[in-house]
């Protein structure tokens, strides 16, 4: 919920027109809703609102395209707008390209002790300490953060993970499966990952959750 005035509402939207766009807006100005609903971003007719992250102020956000390329950058970057604001430019894609992931990284962790999954439509995965995302300005194209090819397939999903313990990951076809974050490697940022789920013909990882 945004009740705590001192917090901000990070929105990040992905899809053509404003593809990559995020803005902050301020706590506050949700505290009292309409039964109708407010406007919290304006979005044109062929965007989607993709995710709303609560920030403090001084958190960094990392953000991840499906074609393998990461963004990492300080929430100061984004100035607070209005509700109706349809945001800056977070991160430039490149053509077919859009994003799939978006964290919040803690003001103070500094991504020393935090990692980032990524799992791939394949079933491949794997974590790279975040100290090897160097902070960046927003807007630009970022850096590579998975090696894409047919064997693993486009990036579907990230965590940014510190304490959690297990892996939750449901396919297109509605098959499950959960197993330790232990088991799987940290690899550099350009690698494609090591297979942390056997996908059928046909079939492909829809989501995934961390415990």
């Amino acid at each position: 919920m945004l009740t705590p005035t001192h917090h901000n509402a990070s929105f990040e939207d992905d899809q053509q027109g404003n593809a990559g766009i995020i803005k902050k807006v301020e706590g506050a100005v949700f505290e009292n809703v309409r039964r109708s609903g407010l406007v919290a971003i304006k979005l044109k007719s062929n965007d989607s609102l993709r995710w709303v992250k609560i920030t403090h102020g001084r958190d960094e956000v990392i953000m991840v395209t499906k074609l393998g390329q990461a963004i990492r950058f300080s929430e100061k970057d984004v100035r607070p707008m209005g509700r109706s604001a349809a945001g800056v430019r977070a991160i430039r894609l490149k053509k077919n390209d859009e994003v799939i992931g978006f964290n919040v990284i803690p003001e103070g962790e500094s991504g020393k002790t935090m990692s980032l999954l990524v799992v791939t439509e394949q079933g491949y995965g794997k974590k790279t300490p975040l100290k090897e995302y160097k902070r960046q300005r927003r807007g630009g194209a970022g850096i590579k953060t998975a090696k894409i090819t047919s064997k693993n397939g486009a990036v579907v999903s990230t965590h940014a993970i510190a304490g959690e313990t297990d892996l939750i990951a449901i396919s297109r076809k509605g098959q499950v499966i959960r197993t330790s974050l232990g088991t799987i490697p940290v690899l550099g940022r350009a690698t494609q990952g090591v297979r942390v789920m056997k996908m059928d013909s046909g079939d492909a990882v829809a989501s995934i959750t961390v415990l």
